[in-house]
């Protein structure tokens, strides 16, 4: 019997990593017991890794989910740093930026549905007339003026359901996870390896649309300054990235119930008395008899 196999997760790939590695296993071995799901991007990463090629090769053609996953291993990997820490340690901040997106997505939910919800407020408005002895129906596809009402009406529910769209998108719209360049660097640095080679590995990865949120230079000034390790300075810029995006994601989902309201006002409404009052007002002057 062929086992189905199961998409794989970039977040529960990482965390397993970190115990497979933690408890001895090689990468090789690691990559090759999580391949056994049958999911197309481990089997890609295991051969890669079984051969001792760049895994991170086949996780960035694997699309946007798994580049994170790509950059975080192959700076690993080239820097000597330890495999199971640094992943444990990543672990827990992609686990801090899907909960960012969650947070999200809660919020933008209930607005998003609220306006599509009053979107079909047109198509109800037109059964109203039945109760009152007009045919919306007939006047619209049957009189001029209903078809032109009808069209309009259409075009404009078609325009706010697509406003409505773009405008949840931008306020789900988020980058890379926020404070991957600087856990990136801070991976290089406690490595061991130089400044100068630590900007190298991650300006490599930052063809990949990482979020240039944290300005690691002046964190790596400060450090030398100070005499302090720049690893742990740069881990705090990236936990102060996630909590700024958490706070700029629910600000958007705020404003985005207050910008639902021009798509209801502009095509919305409108649509409705296109579709619904003014055949019903037609109607009701046909049906009534002239003095």
């Amino acid at each position: 019997m062929t086992r189905r196999a199961v998409e794989a997760d970039p977040l529960e790939t990482v965390l397993r990593l970190a115990v497979l590695l933690a408890a001895g296993a090689s990468a090789s071995a690691a990559w090759a017991e999580l391949a056994r799901t049958g999911d197309e991007t481990l089997r890609a990463a295991a051969t890669a890794a079984a051969r001792g090629g760049d895994v991170g090769e086949p996780l960035r053609a694997a699309g946007a989910a798994w580049h994170d996953v790509a950059a975080i291993w192959t700076v690993a990997v080239e820097t000597g740093a330890p495999l199971a820490d640094t992943l444990r340690t990543v672990a827990g901040n992609l686990r801090d930026t899907a909960e960012i997106g969650a947070d999200i997505d809660v919020a933008v939910a209930e607005p998003v549905a609220t306006a599509r919800l009053l979107g079909w407020l047109p198509v109800l408005g037109v059964a109203m007339g039945v109760p009152m002895g007009v045919d919306p129906v007939r006047t619209l596809v049957a009189e001029p003026i209903g078809v032109a009402c009808l069209v309009g009406g259409v075009v404009l529910l078609v325009g706010a359901r697509a406003w409505t769209g773009r405008l949840a998108a931008a306020a789900r719209r988020r980058a890379s996870t926020p404070g991957l360049r600087a856990e990136l660097w801070a991976i290089a640095l406690s490595a061991g390896v130089s400044v100068d080679r630590a900007r190298s590995l991650v300006d490599e990865r930052s063809g990949l649309g990482l979020a240039d949120d944290t300005d690691v230079d002046r964190t790596v000034a400060l450090a030398v300054r100070a005499g302090v390790p720049a690893a742990e300075l740069l881990r705090g810029d990236a936990w102060i990235a996630r909590h700024r995006a958490r706070t700029a994601g629910r600000t958007a989902a705020a404003r985005l119930s207050t910008r639902l309201l021009l798509p209801l006002g502009v095509c919305t409404l409108p649509a409705f008395l296109l579709l619904a009052v003014v055949p019903m007002m037609l109607g009701l002057l046909r049906a009534s008899p002239l003095p």
